[in-house]
């Protein structure tokens, strides 16, 4: 007679009803319907606090939110950010919208390979741009015969600088203007004595008074309005990923709503002292403060200031080379594509 297996048997049993119960539930899973797949936007910029409402996007799960997923890449320098965008390395660059209109119009530093059609569609502040010098220098009259750090001579805030040397009556052969990348690469250049001044946008500014070094000026406070900073492209990518590009602006949009709201205050900080290792929790109250000041701090709406841009071209009027007149800010702007990103709100300023 074949004896029986009870507890074997039960075990048997047990072992089928577990994979009946997991095949259903991955039937189930299978049904149910799966979010889309985050559309991947590669953005290059230059390091600093000033990208604090793209940290706050990322932390906050804005762009996921908006269906695309960041890569956010540093740039050393101006050439190496405008070359990648233009030739298809990159997407979307955040960057002195200076730059777009020096390579559009055959002004740039350097030639390309491919014929750039480029747009800006945001903008987000007047660039921030503190002349600081040498502890030993106390007027931008010290400057004479010293050099000044730029990150390439011919775009960015190269023109800025020229100005501003200029209405303080040094010629510029008075001075020598030398290369030295991104504003983190001149900051740590002046740092190393390395040049006598050069443009330091917040909180770089913050971070070498702190050590010492001098405010010889504000640009704003020479120029007027000025639009600094932009997002810009080239026009077919974005015409082929608009919706990606939509949401990427409302994403960036409602981080400037969530940085503008005084209960995160604290939170902001500590993100601006977790990217920076400059940074002290002291500075970064000095820096929000700045960052949010209704004068002269992110746009929190985001629209390009459209007087100060009529500044950047006139100073590339100017001093850029080939000699070309600029003076419509709208040749180089999607107005269209930001109506189309907040309906309702009035194009730019």
């Amino acid at each position: 007679m074949k004896l029986t297996d009870p507890a074997g048997e039960r075990r048997t049993v047990k072992r089928f009803l577990v994979v009946i119960v997991f095949s259903l539930l991955s039937v189930g899973a299978a049904a149910q319907p799966q979010p889309p797949a985050l559309r991947t936007i590669n953005l290059i910029t230059f390091g600093g606090g000033v990208n604090l409402p793209t940290f706050v996007a990322q932390r906050q799960g804005f762009f996921a939110k908006q269906g695309v997923d960041v890569n956010l890449r540093y740039t050393p320098n101006s050439v190496y950010l405008m070359t990648g965008l233009v030739e298809g390395r990159f997407d979307i660059a955040t960057a002195s919208i200076d730059n777009l209109v020096a390579y559009q119009e055959g002004q740039g530093e350097v030639p390309l390979k491919v014929q750039p059609d480029l747009v800006a569609f945001l903008g987000f502040e007047n660039g921030f741009l503190e002349l600081v010098g040498l502890p030993e220098a106390k007027s931008v009259a010290d400057l004479r015969g010293k050099e000044l750090a730029v990150d390439a001579l011919t775009t960015g805030f190269a023109f800025v600088l020229r100005e501003m040397v200029e209405r303080a009556g040094i010629k510029d052969s008075d001075v020598r203007y030398v290369r030295a990348g991104g504003t983190p690469f001149r900051y740590a250049g002046l740092l190393d004595r390395k040049f006598a001044a050069t443009l330091l946008s917040t909180p770089f500014d913050l971070q070498a008074e702190s050590k010492g070094f001098t405010r010889l000026g504000n640009a704003t406070d020479l120029l007027g309005a000025y639009q600094g900073r932009a997002a810009f492209g080239m026009r077919a990518w974005i015409r082929d990923n608009e919706a990606a590009v939509i949401g990427f602006m409302r994403a960036m949009r409602e981080a400037m709503d969530w940085i503008y709201d005084p209960q995160n205050r604290e939170t902001c900080e500590a993100i601006l002292v977790a990217n920076d290792r400059d940074m002290t929790p002291a500075l970064a109250k000095k820096t929000y403060a700045m960052f949010v000041d209704k004068k002269g701090g992110l746009y929190r709406d985001l629209r390009i200031d459209m007087e100060g841009f009529k500044v950047v071209l006139a100073l590339r009027s100017k001093y850029g080379q080939p000699k070309r007149e600029l003076s419509d800010p709208t040749k180089y702007i999607d107005a269209e594509l930001y109506r189309k990103a907040f309906p309702g709100a009035t194009s730019m300023k």
